[in-house]
């Protein structure tokens, strides 16, 4: 009889031993795994939709902050055209050719005495134009 009650022991407590080494082996390959967290990196090919439309460096100057100071144009050869502007906020001097791109502002044309800009206002744009002072003539 005290086999037969031992048997039955074994019977009942044997599947829960094992479902225990189970439980084990399974805690242990989970351990082993690592933890991996998913991480965003903003590495695309358009604007990052997280920044603002509007960044303080492509802001500055506007066009009522510059003043045409001189022009060398060549009639020859319009794109070696250079013209001198100074920003009268904080006095920077920007030396600048057909194409150049000073803030929002892109030179579009330099003609004998005034300048041309596209401005770039959210993806619209428009035709400045600055010109040199009126120079008095002398008697």
């Amino acid at each position: 009889m005290r086999a037969a009650s031992l048997t039955l022991a074994l019977l009942l407590v044997g599947p829960a031993i094992a479902g225990a080494q189970q439980h084990d082996s399974a805690a242990a390959s989970l351990q082993a795994a690592s933890l991996q967290r998913e991480v965003f990196a903003y590495e695309g090919g358009g604007r990052d939709p997280f920044m603002s439309l509007l960044k303080s460096g492509d802001v500055r100057p506007l066009i009522s902050d510059l003043k045409l100071t001189t022009i060398v144009y060549d009639g020859r050869f319009a794109a070696r055209s250079v013209a001198v502007l100074r920003d009268v906020t904080n006095r920077r001097i920007y030396r600048v050719k057909a194409g150049d791109i000073v803030g929002r502002l892109k030179v579009t044309q330099i003609r004998p005495r005034e300048v041309v800009f596209t401005v770039q206002e959210f993806g619209f744009e428009r035709q400045e134009t600055l010109s040199l002072a009126k120079q008095e003539e002398t008697p």
